[in-house]
């Protein structure tokens, strides 16, 4: 329990700066939008291209069993959403990156690495590149259709493949999985130039998210907060277990997977939502609400691995 709360404590310090900056008007509402700019157009795509051209290797069993679950969970929750909840088809799809979509960066890497030590990073490190590309990209083509649900088939479909072009994320991942498929080398200094911006995406994106909280209006949110969050922190790490054991993973790849798949939802679902300007208060709140709870998840999680 203590290592969770050594790595918990300071996402919600950085929250909290986040909150404090925007009550007392250290940053205005114009500062909030220019930083969010600069994560979700600069800062995440360095990250997801310098995870996705490194040149980790190992981990690929891993992957596929939590993914398996992660886009059928996404599927499921997308349907939940529209069905249940009464969300838009655009609502239900961030609704369903809340559920399926992990903080594998910020607390993922700390946690496996206090756990499992360097042996296991090169699975983690596999899911991490993976994540990105799929999760966000299913939520930004169902974002997409469900805002241009009401034109043409054909407007629908331009509009969507437009949008997902257009998404610096998205197209990030696929020009660094392009990259490394053709085995393309990283010049040195572009490298770091990018290590250095991505370095910048968990902070910021968390001091983003603590200032949106000023301003959050969660109302009817309660609701879809409580599913996704159950869903986070409990249906996908039962998902994700079942299909190692599908699949007969080792105890170690099987530990990594269940316990990537009990953190809470990632701050990049927020930026996401923000985006869009869709379901950014039932976002906010999922990513601190999971976070919170996800400090007796996770100590389950770590009792079961190494009881």
């Amino acid at each position: 329990m203590g290592i969770i709360l050594d790595i918990v404590a300071p996402v919600f310090i950085v929250i909290g700066f986040g909150y404090v900056a925007a009550t007392r008007g250290f940053v205005d509402e114009a500062g909030f939008r220019g930083l969010t700019g600069f994560i979700f157009n600069l800062a995440i795509p360095a990250l997801l291209f310098v995870g996705g051209t490194s040149g980790t290797v190992g981990g690929g069993p891993a992957a596929f069993a939590y993914f398996a679950a992660a886009v059928v969970l996404f599927g499921l929750s997308l349907a939940l959403g529209m069905a249940r909840i009464g969300l838009s088809m655009a609502e239900a799809g961030l609704f369903a990156l809340n559920c399926s979509y992990g903080n594998a960066v910020m607390m993922g890497i700390p946690l496996v690495a206090a756990i499992y030590g360097q042996a296991g990073l090169p699975i983690l490190i596999t899911i991490i590149g993976l994540h990105s590309m799929i999760m966000l990209t299913l939520a930004t083509v169902v974002a997409e259709i469900g805002l241009h649900r009401q034109a043409p088939w054909r407007r629908i479909l331009s509009a969507t493949l437009a949008g997902v072009v257009r998404n610096p994320i998205v197209a990030t991942v696929f020009i660094a999985l392009a990259w490394r498929l053709l085995g393309l080398p990283v010049p040195g200094v572009a490298r770091r130039t990018m290590e250095l911006l991505g370095a910048a995406t968990p902070a910021v994106a968390l001091f983003c998210l603590g200032g949106s909280l000023a301003g959050f209006r969660i109302g009817r949110a309660w609701g879809e907060v409580a599913w996704a969050t159950v869903l986070k922190l409990a249906v996908l790490p039962l998902m994700v277990w079942g299909a190692c054991l599908l699949f007969h993973l080792s105890p170690t790849e099987t530990g990594i997977a269940v316990m990537t798949a009990a953190l809470p939802t990632g701050a990049n679902a927020f930026m996401l939502a923000r985006r869009y300007a869709v379901g950014t208060d039932g976002s906010g709140a999922t990513v601190l609400v999971s976070t919170m709870l996800s400090v007796f998840t996770l100590a389950a999680v770590l009792a079961w691995a190494h009881p």
